[in-house]
């Protein structure tokens, strides 16, 4: 390998406020989501931390339905969902 090669990880776990943002919901969604058994629960990895694997969350995110809403108004899209 060369010294001037970049090597990118991903990471392997996100903690909440993380596992939120990468799902784009809140916290507190995140958690209701969990509650509900929705979401995949997080993995204990010490006495007090626990965090959500990152190939569960991106598996339960790929298993949700398409969406048939339009992109909201203000996203860089012009009405019914075309470029503007």
């Amino acid at each position: 390998m060369r010294k001037d090669t970049i090597i990118s990880l991903k990471p392997l776990y996100l903690a909440s406020a993380q596992a939120a943002s990468f799902l784009s919901l809140s916290e507190s969604m995140l958690i209701k989501l969990v509650a509900q058994g929705s979401l995949p629960k997080p993995r204990k990895l010490s006495a007090g931390r626990s965090a959500w694997l990152v190939e569960e969350l991106e598996a339960w995110g790929k298993s949700l339905p398409v969406s048939d809403l339009l992109p909201p108004t203000n996203c860089g899209f012009g009405r019914a969902g075309k470029a503007a």
